[in-house]
């Protein structure tokens, strides 16, 4: 059962869809001058991957599953950069699309693809590459005006005026690759992070993957995840920089080494260009700078290639993955920690320092100052642990098919006549 999580304007709505009662509120700016968005509608323990007989799965839920709550000013930035964004979260298999709707509300909306993780949009925001549990995706943007309907059934795509529509078109069947970051050079080719095997990848149309790169002091490619690979940045449009946890030879031996064991390394040398790092994630190349996310401390930052040096920015109330950029600011994603505490990580101590609470969602972040200008915040309990994030420039308000209705079944588009 899909969740179209775009709010009303007109109060409280309700109405029974496939025997699920659908409750919206909102969103209106609150006295505190958040947007917020709140959804409650009862959720089958299948759509989550929990098990039906699972005691803590309630039947109905006491509360809603997830509120969207956006800081004051978030919608006129959003207005202000003429984008909108995607991000994902693994936990709960969603792909979410926060953007605006004609009334100057917040619109966001969901759908389902199990354990997606890492996100790629082209430069015009026409194509999406996600990375779920055992596929790799490619969704294209139909243009809604493109699409016929039929006249005796619903349209697939709606009649909300969402003015982008990603819809899946071409999948590859890797396996349990544990894909993190995904991205495409300007040739075209596809590399992904094959985190399972620590190495660079691209895409076989005979086996499950084909090895580019891998670290100089791997000395197998095995399926043991030595090292946690996880990061990957395009510079000049070609694979050059990626985040190890740490410089491992053994199974999972990184666990071991998350507090100072963490790395950049340029692909190009094998050299290490710094060092001491903990739990790196999502290395990215903007405006002739390599910036990285230092998650096991919360922080953002940059890094000295003259110097090796690692210099942070901005520290966030999470566990930080998912970097993108739009103009002068930063998008980044924040985690709350999977026990009660950042537990062995020096985030755990820094919270403790600034007395402060970790948080899940989105903090857009001012590279010229490193003060958080906006945030989103997610507050539920399903969802608890974001990947990944993009911009979809020149995009207002867009959405996706996904596979858990017949939507994708009943969208058929037609070609301009061919030649045998």
């Amino acid at each position: 059962m899909e969740k179209n999580l775009t709010a009303l304007d007109t109060g409280r709505a309700q109405r029974v869809r496939n025997g699920v009662l659908r409750s919206w509120i909102g969103p209106k700016l609150n006295p505190y001058g958040k947007y917020r968005i709140i959804i409650n509608i009862r959720i089958a323990a299948m759509e989550l991957n929990i098990p039906a007989s699972d005691p803590t799965m309630p039947t109905q839920a006491k509360k809603p599953w997830l509120e969207v709550v956006g800081s004051r000013y978030f919608l006129d930035w959003l207005q202000d950069r003429q984008t909108s964004l995607a991000f994902s979260t693994y936990q709960t298999g969603k792909m979410f699309f926060v953007g605006r709707k004609p009334e100057h509300a917040l619109g966001v909306f969901e759908r389902t693809f199990r354990h997606c993780m890492g996100l790629w949009a082209s430069p015009d925001a026409q194509s999406l590459w996600m990375s779920s549990r055992y596929q790799l995706w490619r969704l294209d943007n139909l243009s809604v005006r493109g699409v016929p309907a039929d006249p005796d059934q619903p349209s697939p795509l709606g009649d909300d005026p969402f003015d982008a529509v990603y819809v899946p078109r071409v999948g590859y069947t890797t396996g349990h690759l544990d894909v993190h970051d995904v991205t495409v050079e300007d040739s075209g080719r596809v590399v992904l992070v094959n985190t399972v095997f620590g190495c660079l990848a691209t895409l076989s149309d005979r086996a499950s993957f084909q090895p580019l790169w891998q670290p100089p002091f791997l000395s197998a490619l095995a399926a043991e995840d030595r090292c946690h690979l996880n990061g990957l940045a395009l510079r000049d449009g070609r694979a050059r920089y990626v985040t190890v946890v740490a410089r491992t030879d053994v199974p999972e031996g990184w666990r071991e080494r998350r507090t100072d064991g963490g790395c950049v390394i340029d692909v190009t040398t094998g050299d290490v260009v710094v060092e001491g790092l903990s739990m790196p994630h999502s290395p990215r190349w903007y405006q002739d700078r390599l910036w990285v996310l230092n998650s096991g401390r919360g922080e953002f930052g940059y890094v000295d290639l003259e110097r090796g040096k690692f210099e942070p920015i901005a520290f966030c109330p999470g566990y930080l993955r998912g970097l993108a950029f739009s103009g002068q600011w930063a998008i980044v994603t924040l985690s709350l920690p999977r026990q009660r505490t950042f537990d062995g990580l020096p985030l755990d101590e820094e919270m403790q320092n600034r007395n402060a609470e970790p948080q899940c969602g989105l903090y857009v972040i001012d590279l010229q100052t490193g003060h958080i200008t906006h945030t989103v915040r997610l507050e539920g309990e399903l969802v608890t642990e974001l990947y990944d994030v993009v911009t979809l420039p020149n995009i207002t308000r867009p959405k996706a098919l996904g596979f858990k209705t017949n939507e994708i079944e009943r969208l058929v588009l037609v070609d301009e006549p061919g030649e045998l």
